[in-house]
């Protein structure tokens, strides 16, 4: 499976690294490849590492200004003009998507994915990983949009929320195959 991770170039602490890389390793030793922002810096290169290392595939997907910083070894890269350009062939590239904890970049990809979902343009599972709470107060804000009428469909049938990379990989292999 085609695995789109959205999450952080930042160099960040354990709390966040040891879960990250505890994913990466299940998502490589599962097969799985890796689709991801391309970046060999911070919890961006945790990952691509981790995967890599458990024996998955890196197809990586930069953005003209960031080149400099692409991973130098992926299996693939492209490389985007822009960022929504960068987007759309995140998407495309993914037979799911991950949401890992990041900063205004991947809260917009999250978003604009999930926008894209809610109108019909995909169909592909959407995790929120959330790692150490991160994403509760996004989780608390979805729940309210849902309670007070601002989301056409179920909050579930969204996103997913998951404690672990251990649930956010079995939730996209149960759902998946449903696409």
């Amino acid at each position: 499976m085609n695995i789109c991770v959205f999450l952080s170039a930042a160099d960040l602490d354990d709390r966040y690294t040891v879960p990250a890389r505890e994913f990466a390793e299940l998502l490589g030793r599962g097969g799985h490849t890796l689709v991801w922002g391309g970046s060999d810096k911070g919890l961006m290169k945790v990952v691509a590492d981790g995967v890599q290392a458990a024996g998955g595939r890196l197809v990586g997907v930069s953005v003209a200004f960031l080149a400099a910083s692409a991973r130098p070894n992926a299996d693939e890269m492209v490389i985007a003009r822009d960022l929504a350009e960068r987007k759309a062939l995140l998407l495309e590239k993914a037979d799911a998507v991950v949401i890992m904890v990041g900063g205004t970049g991947t809260l917009d990809e999250a978003t604009e994915i999930l926008e894209l979902k809610k109108h019909g343009k995909h169909t592909k599972p959407v995790v929120l990983l959330n790692t150490a709470g991160f994403y509760d107060g996004l989780r608390q804000q979805f729940q309210r949009m849902e309670d007070e009428g601002f989301l056409p469909l179920p909050l579930t049938e969204l996103v997913f929320f998951a404690k672990d990379g251990v649930g956010a990989l079995a939730y996209l292999e149960e759902t998946a195959g449903l696409q």
